[in-house]
């Protein structure tokens, strides 16, 4: 019997040790990873500051471990199509995806999504933060949020503002104004971020929350006004602009930012991992230059950290998205 019983738990394990040898190649180990090209979804069009965030970090990141990192470009869908693509991907390391500020709104904004935020991805790192600058076009009789306030509340409802898109980070800035500074303005939105730039530069709309990049060369040439940037303190790139919050309304924040996750279920070591690496490439000396030129400033931390960032902006955003009564279908 007992010779029986020992000859059993030996082809017990010879079968355990078959099975995880025809599995171990789904299942690759964080000292060899990555020994493959790598995927990072980008789920916006090629160009713009979204895209040249993700290359700029993937081709370091790439360089340090010693694999291409490969941006695939998965634009449409307001974020929808590219993001749903990475958290139906395999949860093995080689697909990771980039997600900005749109992340934490759309599920607020939508009846339906076909992925949940929350629970389909594991996060990696902030990457970086952006304050939107909140311009005027010249015809616009004020220079300080002070003035255009009262400009507001003494013709309410007469001034509009332009924004990307319906529930775009733009427009949700404007939205937590609205709602903090108790005025009125109606709201114009675009298909992206180019046509409104230009009406706005014509004179066609007063106002726009808009990310710096494209809009401080019109600032310095006079073609806009600047009156106040949206983060929590002063932007590296605008030192001499007040916030809006320093400007009469504490608390007020509305940034733009970008950061990776994983398809969840992503092995812990993988996540730290692309952790490690994407902190020590935000700390390259010629990353950080390029970025602050562009109004954007450099995060990092840890995955913990970056998951308790996603929840509460999600907080924030479905407060003013439900307060201002905005729904995509």
């Amino acid at each position: 019997m007992t010779t029986t019983l020992a000859l059993h738990g030996r082809l017990c394990a010879v079968a355990v040790a078959a099975t995880a040898a025809l599995f171990a190649p789904c299942l690759p180990a964080a000292e060899s990873y990555p020994n493959r090209p790598v995927r990072l979804i980008v789920p916006y069009p090629p160009g713009g500051a979204t895209d040249m965030v993700a290359r700029a970090l993937g081709i370091k990141m790439g360089a340090a471990l010693g694999q291409q990192f490969v941006v695939d470009n998965r634009g449409g869908g307001g974020q929808l199509i590219g993001t749903d693509l990475a958290a139906k991907a395999a949860a093995n390391g080689y697909t990771f995806l980039l997600v900005s500020v749109t992340h934490s709104i759309n599920p607020s904004l939508r009846d339906k999504m076909p992925y949940d935020t929350i629970k389909d991805f594991a996060p990696i790192v902030l990457i970086a933060q952006s304050a939107n600058i909140l311009v005027t076009h010249p015809s616009v009789p004020a220079r300080s949020v002070k003035q255009l306030i009262a400009l507001l509340k003494a013709q309410p409802g007469k001034l509009n503002y332009a924004s990307s898109g319906t529930g775009s980070g733009g427009h949700l800035a404007a939205e937590l104004f609205k709602s903090m500074a108790r005025v009125n303005m109606v709201h114009v939105p675009y298909k992206g971020g180019g046509p409104a730039y230009i009406d706005l530069v014509a004179g066609h709309v007063d106002l726009m929350f808009t990310s710096p990049a494209p809009t401080l060369p019109h600032v310095k040439a006079g073609r806009l006004r600047a009156l106040a940037t949206t983060g929590a303190g002063r932007s590296l790139a605008m030192p001499n602009l007040p916030t809006i919050a320093e400007s009469g309304f504490p608390g007020y924040e509305a940034t733009l930012w970008y950061g990776f996750v994983a398809p969840a279920g992503t092995p812990e070591a993988i996540i730290r991992i692309l952790n490690r690496e994407a902190v020590k490439a935000l700390a390259d000396a010629a990353i950080r230059e390029s970025f602050v030129a562009r109004g954007i400033e450099p995060a990092g931390g840890s995955p913990e950290q970056f998951a308790a960032h996603i929840r509460s902006e999600m907080r924030k955003w479905e407060k003013v998205i439900r307060n201002a009564s905005i729904r995509l279908q």
